[in-house]
C-alpha cells in the first residue's frame, strides 16, 4: 500500500510541473481561474479511487476489477458534476477550461490504468 501512495505522490508532483511552469513563466492566461481547485479535486478523486481499489484487492482479489470499474464510474460522474458546477459558478473560457480539465482528468485516468495493469501483471507472475 505504501508503494501505491508513493507512486501517487510522484504522479501528482510530475503532473503539477507544467502548470507551475506556466505560472512562473507568465503564461497564466493558459490556466483557468481556480485551476488548482480542479487539480486537487481530481487528484483527491484519483487517490480515493486507487486507495479503495487496492484495499479491496488486498481483501478479496476476485473483486478487484469490478471495484476498479465501479470506482472509475463514480469518479467520472463526480468529475462531470464538478465540471458542471465549476463552469456555472466560475464561467471560465470554454476552450481553456476543456484543455485544463482534460489534462488533469486524462492523466489521472492513465495513472489508474497503469496501476491496474501493474497489479494484474504482478498477480500473473506469482
Amino acid at each position: 500500500m505504501l508503494r501505491v501512495i508513493l507512486s501517487f505522490i510522484l504522479f501528482v508532483i510530475i503532473t503539477a510541473i507544467p502548470p507551475i511552469l506556466l505560472t512562473y513563466t507568465g503564461h497564466t492566461n493558459w490556466l483557468v481561474p481556480k485551476f488548482w481547485l480542479i487539480f486537487f479535486f481530481i487528484a483527491m478523486l484519483t487517490f480515493i479511487t486507487v486507495f479503495l481499489v487496492n484495499l479491496v484487492g488486498k481483501i478479496n482479489y476476485s473483486l478487484y476489477t469490478q471495484t476498479f470499474l465501479a470506482a472509475t464510474t463514480v469518479k467520472i460522474l463526480a468529475a462531470m458534476f464538478f465540471a458542471l458546477f465549476f463552469v456555472l459558478k466560475v464561467k471560465p473560457n470554454n476552450g481553456i477550461f476543456l484543455v485544463n480539465f482534460f489534462y488533469v482528468y486524462f492523466l489521472s485516468i492513465a495513472f489508474e490504468i497503469y496501476g491496474l495493469l501493474c497489479t494484474l501483471r504482478n498477480q500473473k507472475i506469482k
